[in-house]
């Protein structure tokens, strides 16, 4: 990021995490011209008392702005609630409700990060470049390709597939070449009150973790009925809260004993069915996709190393892109919990050649 830098401005994505907050950091000591962006996304308005936390709290935006002052760029809100209800939460519903696994971040990147947030600060605020905080690097060898984080245990690049080369042009990850280590170490070295801030694991409109809570909560009309856990025979062996409650490879919370564990490997919300069986029935030779989204150009076939979902070792496959544009894999060996609204994202070595939607296990 060196250079001559002092005319080109940088919008941070703020989210009031150490990450982004560093990010705006090494911008601003590379001299770019450097504002922070904090997106409201998402207000809770009943639940907390239940759950006993908030989400996209307030604090965020607080810490966020006491990062742009101690560095001294200045700060604004972004206020997409609307747009955000109806771009990701309503399809993280609409999946749970089919039975699917949705994957909101991708969805928060896609149509806000890199598609409404860089709208708003190239045209309002006149900047060249959107950053994050996202563990993952850009490299330009005559055309801008994305590559995996330097920091093995945080890359977050899985979560990028669906850039678009043009986004990847005016995109920054400044602290895609460090580790986690060394960009808390970088907070803590310039007073930040984010150095030592504990990261959220969760969905950030779900800080529970509890995806069932949240749409009985907020969706009541897309809570299925409870029904019939069956074996894999067909037999009844129970009973269930409702298809929109469970996801593929899951034994916890069940209440089902029939004197062995028990996992998730089918959900039929047609029938009001979810289908248990031992670990072992989980494994899948290969998976179709749709949605795909290459950033690379690529032959109809060829060898890659696939992620099925964000904490997957990649896995090496045969990947056959047919004529309708959905894709075929075929894993070298089987795969555990392929499960439907997932990301499978394909790599050669660090570059993510792109992705899509896994529409079954086969």
């Amino acid at each position: 990021m060196a250079g001559d830098n002092k005319n080109t401005r940088v919008a941070v994505a703020m989210s009031g995490g150490v990450d982004s907050s560093v990010a705006a950091v090494l911008l601003k000591e590379a001299g770019y011209d450097v504002i922070g962006i904090t997106m409201a996304l998402w207000s809770c308005h009943k639940g907390e008392t239940a759950r006993k936390k908030t989400c996209c709290s307030l604090t965020d935006v607080q810490d966020a702005r006491a990062v742009c002052e101690r560095i001294g760029i200045p700060h604004v809100v972004a206020d997409y609630r609307t747009e955000f209800r109806e771009k990701v939460i309503d399809h993280f519903v609409s999946e749970y409700k089919q039975a699917r696994t949705p994957i909101p971040c991708i969805g928060c990147n896609q149509y806000f990060k890199f598609e409404r947030l860089w709208q708003t600060a190239h045209e309002e605020y006149g900047a060249e470049f959107i950053a994050t905080g996202h563990y993952a690097r850009i490299a330009d060898n005559g055309s801008r390709s994305l590559l995996k984080g330097r920091d093995t245990h945080k890359d977050q690049s899985y979560f990028l597939f669906v850039m678009t080369p043009e986004q990847l042009r005016h995109s920054l990850f400044p602290v895609g070449g460090l580790t986690k280590a060394e960009v808390r170490e970088i907070a803590a070295r310039h007073g930040l009150a984010t150095a030592e801030k504990i990261e959220s694991q969760e969905i950030c409109f779900v800080p529970d973790n509890d995806y069932a809570g949240f749409i009985e909560d907020y969706y009541p009309e897309a809570v299925g009925a409870p029904g019939a856990f069956v074996d894999q025979d067909g037999s009844v062996i129970g009973r269930h809260r409702g298809t929109h409650a469970y996801t593929i490879g899951q034994r916890r919370g069940l209440g089902v004993a029939v004197g062995e564990r028990q996992y998730v490997t089918a959900i039929d919300p047609v029938n009001g069915q979810v289908k248990l069986g031992r670990e072992e029935e989980l494994y899948r030779a290969g998976l179709t996709a749709t949605g795909m989204n290459w950033i690379v150009d690529l032959p109809r076939e060829f060898a890659a190393n696939a992620k099925i979902r964000y904490k997957h070792v990649p896995a090496p496959c045969q990947v056959r892109i047919l004529d309708d544009g959905a894709t075929l894999v075929d894993f070298t060996e089987p795969q555990r919990a392929i499960t439907p609204g997932q990301a499978v994202v394909f790599y050669d070595g660090d570059t993510v050649l792109g992705g899509g939607w896994i529409e079954r296990a086969v």
